[in-house]
């Protein structure tokens, strides 16, 4: 009798453990698959503009825009060549040949590229001669009061021009600025463009920094030819010179591949797939991945910092050497406004710019810690990116200091 009640109580146990994970499953599945477009955004964006959030896929809007335009690309980062999966694969093969052996830093050039809609819309820019997100004119500039380098919120994710930071630079100094960020740089892609790109008529070399910047590091230093920047000082891919070799190689060996992936991925978004993901608790296992089987002994604790503190020495010569000034730039992250906040990221950071005797800009200072509520320069109050009026404030506290 007592075996009895043990096992009864067993199954029950058990079953309410699987009724559990499954609800928690779903409840994860629901948010992953509302995404940027949460029925919470849409509201918002219909209440603050009148108009219907864009929720539309970057393949739809390339398929619309391809009827009016034929030079309009889906952006394609850089990064995505250190990146696990076929999409990458293919990268990886399509640039690092034998006949290539070719690393990118920037997109497609002269093209209309779709990015993201994190705010009701897809951003769109018109790439330069080199792929970034300038109007190209700016490369012929006599003088250049700043020239950017970071991630994507330099790029200027998810606005329009004349919103991004370098835009908005442009128009409150009425000088020339080139703007050299790309979503998914983290610190070595940002030095090698540096190396690759800056103009010796630049005065104000602004380096852009995001927590996310550390971790990125784990990825690069799998790539021989951005390390080779670090081991070679006069090392350099000539990338200026190749812009037509890397427009031809996206365009035309890999594009279409890239679009009938992004097509598959919609695909996989299906009924089916859901249910086997579900069934087979993907978002639960991602969770404890995440939480509970990250290594303690990662890249970042170990030598993140001090690449990072060389790869900032090594910037700062290269800008002094050019005759520029040198700055670090702080941009703050949502986390730390919504909660609970680990300074240690941020101290360890700024004492290795203070260390190196560089200006230290720090925009959580200057900027988010004066607003009643800094949630709000943020898009939606959710996204990662800041909305138009974050993008402003911060150029504007990158102008007066």
């Amino acid at each position: 009798m007592k075996c009895e009640k043990i096992k009864t109580y067993l199954i029950i146990t058990l079953i309410s453990v699987v009724f559990s994970l499954y609800a928690f499953e779903a409840y994860l599945t629901i948010n992953v698959d509302r995404g940027i477009h949460s029925d919470k955004k849409i509201k918002l964006y219909k209440q603050q503009t009148g108009k219907d959030y864009d929720t539309r896929t970057e393949l739809e809007i390339y398929n619309d825009l391809k009827k009016e335009d034929e030079n309009v690309v889906i952006i394609v980062y850089p990064r995505q060549m250190l990146e696990e999966g076929l999409l990458a694969e293919i990268i990886q093969h399509t640039y690092l040949t034998q006949q290539n052996k070719l690393f990118p830093l920037s997109g497609i050039s002269n093209s209309k590229t779709i990015r993201c809609s994190e705010n009701g819309y897809h951003s769109i820019f018109q790439s330069d001669r080199y792929g970034f997100n300038n109007p190209d004119s700016e490369w012929d500039k006599k003088d250049i009061e700043y020239l950017l380098v970071g991630g994507s919120l330099t790029h200027g994710h998810c606005v329009n021009r004349p919103d991004d930071i370098a835009s908005v630079l442009r128009t409150l100094s009425k000088k020339s600025v080139l703007n050299l960020g790309y979503g998914g740089n983290g610190p070595l892609f940002e030095y090698a463009t540096l190396r690759e790109y800056l103009k010796p008529n630049v005065k104000n070399v602004l380096w852009l920094f995001y927590h996310d910047d550390i971790t990125d590091l784990d990825y690069e230093f799998n790539s021989e030819i951005l390390i080779s920047y670090l081991k070679d000082l006069n090392f350099s891919q000539n990338l200026k010179f190749r812009q037509k070799k890397i427009d031809n190689i996206e365009k035309n060996k890999f594009y279409d591949e890239i679009l009938r992936l992004q097509a598959q991925d919609k695909k996989d978004r299906k009924l089916k797939n859901k249910f086997l993901k579900f069934i087979r608790l993907n978002q639960v296992k991602n969770i404890f991945k995440r939480n509970f089987f990250t290594k303690k002994d990662s890249f970042t604790n170990k030598v993140a910092y001090k690449s990072l503190e060389n790869i900032l020495k090594l910037a700062k010569e290269l800008s002094i050497k050019n005759n520029s000034n040198f700055y670090f730039v702080y941009l703050p992250e949502l986390e730390r406004y919504k909660g609970e906040y680990d300074n240690n990221l941020y101290n360890q950071v700024k004492k290795i710019v203070e260390e190196l005797n560089i200006p230290f800009i720090d925009i959580h200072k200057e900027v988010f810690k004066k607003e009643s509520n800094p949630l709000k320069l943020f898009s939606f109050e959710l996204e990662m990116h800041y909305n138009v009026e974050g993008y402003r404030k911060v150029a504007e506290a990158i102008h007066k200091f």
